[in-house]
């Protein structure tokens, strides 16, 4: 029997991926911005495209078929039908969407076949089966519960599903406008961030505030029901017809206007964020509790943008609703792109699935390109960089040693990471025990707001030594309380807001949020032995298995893809060493490099 190669494309609106699988087996997934250096591009995905198949060692002629993550012709229905609705209203709106729709978001198939010189058909799945597959099919279950929540894909928004063996159905939906996903974003904006890539950021706000307008937002914005379905008050909103989220009604309730871009949160945006948050934790547990009633298994599966709220996916967690739960690590946009192509091999083409509840099929999410060292230290060449070729075993010793020295480390190692997390392939390292590396690596590398909490890596084998959480966190989407006898007693009393941060809340305070959470990953040997290894020396030289992961970027920037990206990063950033497959490169032996200006200038703020 010939091997079955299946490609799967996002593509259009943000987060553009392509992702290759051979018989089942993903090959490779990867993020279009990574190469064309535009955060959350969505392009076309030429360069994904190419990569995927040149990590197969195929071209467009093996394929056995192209499949699109949604549906473009139901997607213009539901925006035709929304305008409609909302009619005068929007027309500014629509006069600038409709044409875009007409030139080339309804000819997704003949653009696919035109870009790839492909001959065969193409195939569509819907945007939540998509979804629905990413999650289910590369997770370790042979059965669960499905759980997917985003903004919007052709008129679904929110589903509850099941998977069994080869097979996805979706039995309960919630259609837009309302959308949980788009009710997140609307505070995103309102809280002054960028919609699609702040929702991080409000979530990291949130613990420095209290839920002061819950009762609000409950009582005008959204209506829940014991099942967890909703419905939002569309009068608040202007993301059905307009250009903006929120409207002036929104605005007013709460008595601020919406807070304009790269100015710093007070209180009250503090509180707001804290009040959604506590709003979308209890409606996700509520769904979750609906999906158990329906499905009654023990297995959950998450995936949608939604799903990358690694506190709502904790307090699921910890409700013990589920036994297991597992969380597609791009559950976004670019995840649809994998999720599509396993729906077509199992579901459409009834290709046999077997799991064993245990080990799942992601790989670890090192689905993306890797550097040979020869290619690497032509790059470093280019530059005129001074480095020191080491073993593998120098590396971990040097690299070791120097985090524990208050070193910030640029980590670039292997297959890079699919999704938006950094899982330590491309990463920026630094030594949790140190109390002022949080503000050190947000303000002076990240380029970031002070109060974006970091995450930590820490050893699988320890990590309920330091976190309350007894199952592994891989991909780090799940959130834990840091360990009572690990906490520092401190003295709160008139401090709230941001001057939280001042206070050594635990032994490891880099990754301690100002709630005593933190958003952790586990680490294995099995999915990255070097990883595993480097951490696994911090501890045996400082007695802690905890280090600080955040991802390979600066602000505005995606996470570095090729040698070039990282040198780049490394220079235009207080990092103090570059660790570049067997290379060590340390900042004050480097030449200066003279575009270094034109490339911060490309950074766009997010």
């Amino acid at each position: 029997m010939s091997d079955v190669y299946i490609l799967g494309i996002s593509a259009f609106y943000h987060d553009s991926a392509a992702s290759l699988i051979k018989n089942g087996e993903i090959i490779a997934a990867i993020q279009e911005e990574r190469f064309t250096r535009k955060k959350g591009d969505a392009d076309f995905p030429i360069n994904a495209i190419r990569e995927c198949l040149k990590i197969g060692n195929i071209d467009i002629s093996n394929l056995d078929y192209i499949v699109f993550y949604d549906k473009p012709i139901l997607k213009f229905d539901r925006i035709l039908a929304s305008y409609i609705h909302t009619a005068p209203k929007g027309l500014l709106s629509f006069l600038k969407a409709v044409p875009l729709w007409l030139k080339s978001k309804l000819w997704t198939e003949d653009e696919i076949k035109k870009k790839l010189k492909y001959k065969k058909n193409v195939l569509f799945t819907e945007h939540h089966q998509s979804h629905a597959a990413s999650a289910f099919f590369p997770s370790p279950f042979n059965e669960a519960a499905i759980i997917t929540v985003d903004g919007a894909g052709e008129w679904t928004t929110t589903t509850i599903g099941i998977g069994k063996e080869n097979k996805i159905k979706l039995l309960k939906k919630i259609n837009f406008p309302h959308s949980l996903g788009l009710l997140y974003s609307a505070f995103t904006y309102y809280c002054g961030f960028r919609v699609n890539s702040g929702e991080y950021k409000l979530m990291g706000l949130a613990p420095y505030g209290e839920p002061k307008y819950l009762d609000i937002i409950k009582k005008e914005l959204i209506t829940i029901n014991e099942d967890g379905s909703y419905l939002l008050n569309e009068k608040y909103f202007d993301y059905i017809s307009g250009l903006r989220m929120i409207n002036k009604k929104f605005e007013k309730l709460f008595g601020r206007e919406a807070l304009p871009p790269d100015k710093k949160p007070d209180q009250f945006y503090m509180d707001i964020a804290a009040s959604i948050q506590a709003v979308f934790d209890e409606i996700l547990v509520k769904i979750a509790r609906e999906a158990k009633k329906i499905i009654g298994l023990d297995n959950l599966c998450l995936a949608g943008g939604v799903a990358l709220n690694c506190v709502s996916n904790s307090k699921i967690l910890f409700e013990k609703i589920f036994k297991k739960i597992w969380i597609q690590p791009a559950s976004g946009d670019a995840g649809g792109a994998l999720g599509s192509a396993l729906y077509v091999y199992y579901h459409y083409l009834n290709n046999r699935r077997v799991a064993d509840n245990i080990n799942d099929f992601q790989k670890g999410s090192y689905l993306g390109n890797e550097y040979s060292n020869e290619e690497i230290e032509n790059s470093l060449k280019r530059f005129g960089a001074k480095y020191k070729k080491v073993t593998e075993e120098e590396l971990i010793e040097i690299i070791s040693s120097e985090i524990a020295n208050k070193k910030v480390i640029g980590w670039f190692q292997g297959r890079m990471e699919f999704g938006p997390r950094a899982l330590g392939a491309r990463s920026i390292l630094g030594d949790a025990r140190d109390p002022d590396m949080q503000s050190v690596m947000n303000l002076k590398i990240k380029f970031r707001e002070s109060f974006r909490p970091f995450a930590p890596s820490v050893l699988e084998d320890y990590a309920k030594e330091y976190f309350e959480i007894d199952i592994p966190s891989p991909y780090m989407l799940l959130v834990a309380q840091v360990k009572k006898d690990k906490l520092i007693e401190v003295d709160k009393s008139g401090k709230k807001g941001l001057d939280l941060l001042k206070l050594k809340r635990s032994i490891i305070p880099a990754i301690t949020h100002v709630d005593n959470s933190a958003r952790l990953q586990t680490v294995n040997q099995k999915t990255n032995p070097l990883y595993y290894k480097l951490i696994k020396r911090f501890y045996e030289k400082t007695g802690c298995p905890v280090i600080i992961n955040t991802s390979f970027n600066v602000r505005g920037e995606p996470i570095v893809c090729s040698p070039v990206d990282a040198y780049y990063c490394f220079m235009g950033t207080n990092i103090d060493i570059l660790a570049i497959g067997n290379f060590i490169l340390y900042k004050e032996e480097q030449p200066e490099i003279k575009d270094l200006k034109k490339w911060k200038k490309t950074l766009i703020k997010d």
